[in-house]
C-alpha cells in the first residue's frame, strides 16, 4: 500500500468514527430514543460540544471525497512522489487536528481555520502536482 493510500484509509477511518461523539452527546443529553422519537425527533437543547461534533463530522464527510479522488487518480496512473506522500500525510494530520479542535471548542489563534486551511493547501498542492504530471 502506498503512503498516499494509507493516509486516505486513515482519513476514511477518522471520518467514519466522527459520528460516535455525536451519538454519545445525543444519548447523554436526551437519553435513549423511544419509539415515538423516531416519528418526531426530540427538540430539547444539546450541549454546544454536540453541535460542534456534528459539524466536525459533516465537514469531514464533505472533504473526504475530493481528497479521495485525487489520491485514487494518482494511484490509478502510478504517480507517487515525496511531495504527494507529504501532502497525504499533512492532509490527514490537519484533518485530525481540525476535528479535535472543532469538537473541543478551542477558539484561540483561529486554530480551526488554520487546521482546515492546512488540509486544504495539502489537497490543492497534491491536485496541482497531479494535474501537471498528467498534462
Amino acid at each position: 500500500m502506498t503512503t498516499e493510500l494509507r493516509f486516505l484509509l486513515l482519513t476514511a477511518i477518522l471520518t467514519g468514527l466522527l459520528w460516535i461523539p455525536v451519538v454519545v452527546g445525543y444519548v447523554s443529553a436526551r437519553g435513549l430514543l423511544r419509539p415515538a422519537d423516531y416519528k418526531a425527533a426530540p427538540t430539547s437543547p444539546l450541549p454546544d460540544w454536540v453541535a460542534r461534533a456534528n459539524r466536525a463530522h459533516l465537514n469531514a464527510v464533505e472533504n473526504l471525497a475530493p481528497f479521495a479522488v485525487v489520491v485514487l487518480v494518482a494511484q490509478a496512473i502510478g504517480f507517487s512522489t515525496p511531495l504527494t506522500r507529504s501532502c497525504a500525510m499533512v492532509y490527514f494530520c490537519a484533518r485530525l487536528a481540525h476535528a479535535l479542535i472543532h469538537i473541543g471548542g478551542f477558539a484561540r489563534f483561529k486554530a480551526r481555520t488554520v487546521a482546515f486551511s492546512v488540509a486544504w493547501a495539502a489537497f490543492i498542492t497534491f491536485a496541482v502536482v497531479l494535474l501537471r504530471h498528467a498534462a
